[in-house]
């Protein structure tokens, strides 16, 4: 969805539709609170750390359960994901699989995942945990469902986009938010901001976390072997801040013809992608999109457009290191 700007404006001026829209908000931040106080917070036998948000829409969770994995991995565990599946149609409990699944089936995020480690979706959250458990998960990465009372969390890391920030503090439809900020950072074991230096500053001037700890990254272009310096590129992007991806490319040296910020899982259909195509030809523009995107690509545009793989560098591991280790999950012990 495109977020309506108002819900950037400073806390203390929320503007005329936060405050009509205000009596909703309050609604809804009482059936999430009804909804987390009832559980049944299942608990699967292995530590289960959720990485979530506070906002609506994307704020970089796949990158950071991406690089959690491999972290987990390097520390000798078998960490699995288990994953809602937003927008695919499979109830689950099902394994993705990259050569079998389609973003319409399993939802693009899980689709991406399933690349780096193994992943389920599952409509049932506690159903997917006991499933991957059952196929040798001794950890479990739950990508989203901080709100979600279905599972217990042994450590829950709120994700949240350095320039965004919580927007204007409030919750939907009066913000951005799914939930108070002191209300869910209250359940929180960190906060990892995610953005430039010059942003995270900004951020932790305006939104402090008190004796949270605060992790700190940020995503980062993979090399591909590819010179985007002076190429002309038809950008297009369904992700949380399609602007994250533009100024990505323009980093790279890519001239930007013409750039299509889409809605967050937009499908990618023949008509649209036909469309893209055609304008791109005519401008003398490479069709360029992001690696969630390309999940979504009709087979016949796989080869036709190219992807920038981005991936998230945390400035110091130490202090999720010692949370981690706090629940019980540190470095195993891997015999030679």
């Amino acid at each position: 969805m495109q977020q309506p700007a108002f819900w950037q404006n400073p806390a203390q001026q929320p503007g005329l539709f936060a405050r009509a829209l205000t009596p909703l908000s309050i609604l809804w931040q009482k059936a999430t609170a009804r909804r987390l106080e009832k559980g049944p917070w299942h608990s699967v036998g292995v530590p289960v750390i959720c990485i979530g948000n506070i906002n609506i829409g994307g704020t970089g969770k796949t990158p950071m359960v991406i690089a959690l994995a491999a972290r987990l991995r390097d520390m000798g565990h078998k960490p699995h994901v288990v994953s809602r599946g937003y927008g695919g149609t499979l109830e689950g409990p099902v394994r993705v699989n990259e050569r079998k699944h389609k973003a319409a089936q399993v939802g693009d995020e899980p689709l991406l995942l399933a690349a780096f480690c193994d992943t389920w979706v599952a409509k049932d959250r506690h159903k997917g945990a006991l499933a991957a458990v059952v196929a040798g998960a001794d950890v479990i990465l739950l990508d989203d469902g901080f709100q979600n009372p279905t599972l217990a969390k042994d450590v829950s890391v709120v994700v949240v986009d350095a320039v965004a920030g919580f927007g204007n503090g409030r919750v939907v439809p009066a913000g951005p938010l799914r939930e108070l900020v002191e209300t869910g950072l209250a359940r929180a074991d960190a906060v990892l901001v995610i953005g430039g230096a010059k942003a995270r500053a900004r951020f932790k001037q305006r939104w402090p976390t008190g004796d949270l700890p605060l992790l700190e990254g940020a995503l980062k272009s993979l090399p591909t072997g590819i010179d985007f310096q002076g190429l002309k590129v038809l950008a297009f992007a369904g992700i949380g801040h399609p602007e994250k991806f533009f100024a990505t490319l323009k980093s790279l040296g890519a001239e930007i013809i013409q750039a299509e910020a889409l809605a967050d899982h937009q499908p990618l259909t023949d008509r649209l992608m036909a469309r893209l195509e055609s304008d791109a030809f005519f401008k003398g523009a490479q069709m360029v999109t992001t690696e969630k995107d390309a999940t979504r690509l009709p087979e016949m545009y796989k080869l036709r457009v190219m992807t920038v793989p981005v991936r998230l560098e945390l400035t110091d591991w130490e202090p999720l290191d010692a949370i981690l280790a706090k629940a019980g999950i540190g470095a195993k012990i891997i015999p030679e």
